[in-house]
Parts: C-alpha cells; structure tokens; sequence
C-alpha cells in the first residue's frame, strides 16, 4: 500500500475510503453470517423436511406453490426464532462447552440484547406471515413450537431432568401438524401419527450426540440422559424408543391409506435404524472403551429424511 501511495498520490484519499468501505463490508458481511447462525440454519432443514411431506400427504399430491412458500416461509421464521432465543438462554452453558464455544454470543459477534431482540422479532414475523398468507391455525401452532422449545424445553426442562429432550422435543414435531394444517386447515389422525413418529425419533436421535459430548453436558451442568445413567442403560432407552418408532410408523398406512412406497420405505428405514439401535446397545452392553454412538445420529437424520420422502412420494405414485 505505501508503494502504491508514493506511485499514484493523487489516489490516497480514495484507497483510504475504499479500505474503510472495505472493511465495513467485512464487518457487515460477518454480522449478518453471525445472525444467521444464530437461527440454526441445519436445525431448520431438518424441520422443513417433515413440513413439505405433511403438505404433500395431505394434499394428495403437490399443494400450490404459494402456499408451500408462505408456510416454509414463516416456519423457517418460526424456527429460527425459537433457536435464536435458544441461544440467547443458553449463552452461559454454551460458552462452557466445547460444542458450542464457537456460537455468536460466546463469541461475542452478537449481543445478548441483539440476538433476545432478532429472535422475538423473528416470532412475531413468523405468526404474522403464517396467519395472513395461510391461516390462523397453521400460526397458533408456530406460536406453540416457538413458546414449548423456548419455555418449556430451554427454561424449564433442559437443566432440570434427565427426560429433557423427551418431553422437549415435541416442539420438533409441531412442523408435521403446521404442514398438514396449511393444507386443510383442520388436523386429524394422520398428521398425529407424523406427529408421533418425529417425537419417538428425538430420543434415540439426540441421546447418541449426547453420549458423545456427554463430557460437555457434565461440565455445564445439563443432566442429559448419558450424563446420568450407564452407557447400558441408554443403549436400552435408545433401543425401546427406536422400536416404539418403528412400529408407530406403521400406523400411517391405515390412518392415511398410504399405499407400496411409504410401506416399504418406513420397512427398510425402520430395519435399518434398528439395525444401528442395536448395534450401539451392544456396544454399552459389552462395555467397550470407545462407543460409536454419532453412527446411529448421522443415521437417524438419513432415516427421518428417507422415511418422509416416502411419505412426500407415496400420494404422487398411487395406482
């Protein structure tokens, strides 16, 4: 840089302003990322693959284009909000956990009054977005899913029980009845046995990723399941939860007279993850050193995914 102010002087006050244009571009550019982290984007997709199939089942086959964006829209919304206040809750355990040190309010890319501010910007939006572009109920049950992870799992549960993620985790499972709602306006068996499926998935979908960092949760003081109880007794936990999923799934092909797709695609996913359920439950059962348990959680996410695009192309392949 000095080179090129002793070549061109007259051009000094310009590279001056470009750095400083420069560098509030950079810093623009790292606040927004910063924010949007904040939202869990991963979180997010996760939730949105079980929206469009609940649309899609209740349909019949392929809802509007309108509608499908207005409710991944302000379920995205929703969901972000709920992950933002999350964070801005949990800034204090994050910061002692090798997990989530990295997050932007351990960072300190964003403030505590900043990201509070985002995330009930954030709901509010959200609600108001599914109530005028979907309906009314469709928005209720966001507001719920926001009002259950925030209060009910983050406040109240998460620190204080074992069973937090069980009975938290519904919040997770509010997009199932937020798809089919936008579709009909109304919710019934179907969408409940969804419902179920994604409730019965959470335990032995989280507790593998808690068994891994259970170090974490213990010096943070979060008594996730495995930081509690033997490696044994949560591979059982993790076994019977994943059974009760398998079977419970089976319960959407009378309910929603699904026909030859989703039953063999919940057959083959459902062996699948009961094939790794095991697999870790007799790793803790033989007592080995070095547990596999992130096999079963990057599993799990492929068994979710698999199982409700069964559900998203079994109506378009009816014959």
């Amino acid at each position: 840089m000095p080179a090129l102010r002793a070549a061109f002087p007259e051009l000094e006050g310009e590279s001056e302003l470009f750095l400083v244009q420069a560098k509030r571009s950079h810093n623009l550019r790292r606040s927004v990322l910063a924010y949007i982290a904040l939202t869990k984007p991963r979180i997010i997709e996760l939730l949105l693959v079980t929206t469009v199939p609940a649309m899609m089942l209740a349909e019949r086959g392929v809802p509007s284009l309108g509608l499908v964006l207005a409710t991944l829209f302000g379920g995205s919304l929703a969901a972000g909000s709920a992950n933002a206040l999350n964070m801005y809750i949990d800034r204090d355990i994050d910061a002692e956990m090798k997990r989530t040190v990295k997050r932007p309010l351990v960072t300190g890319e964003v403030s505590p009054r900043g990201a509070l501010t985002f995330g009930l910007a954030l709901g509010a939006i959200a609600v108001a977005v599914l109530a005028v572009l979907v309906n009314v109920l469709s928005a209720v049950l966001a507001l719920a899913a926001i009002l259950l992870y925030v209060v009910g799992y983050t406040m109240i549960l998460k620190r204080r029980t074992p069973q937090n993620i069980v009975w938290g985790g519904v919040a997770g499972c509010l997009p199932t009845l937020i798809g089919w709602s936008a579709v009909t306006n109304s919710l019934g068996w179907a969408p409940f046995i969804l419902f179920g499926i994604v409730f019965l998935w959470t335990p032995p979908h989280y507790w593998p990723l808690s068994m891994k960092y259970k170090d974490d949760y213990a010096n943070a003081g979060v008594p996730m399941l495995p930081v509690v109880a033997d490696p044994k007794v949560v591979g059982k936990q993790i076994v019977i939860y994943s059974w009760a999923m398998v079977l419970w799934s089976f319960l959407l092909i009378p309910a929603a007279d699904t026909g030859w797709v989703y039953t063999i695609g919940a057959t083959l996913t459902g062996a699948y993850f009961l094939y790794e359920a095991h697999q870790l439950y007799g790793q803790a059962k033989r007592e080995e050193r070095e547990l596999k348990p992130m096999r079963l959680f990057h599993g799990s996410i492929t068994y979710l995914t698999v199982i409700f695009l069964a559900v998203a192309i079994d109506p378009l392949l009816r014959f």
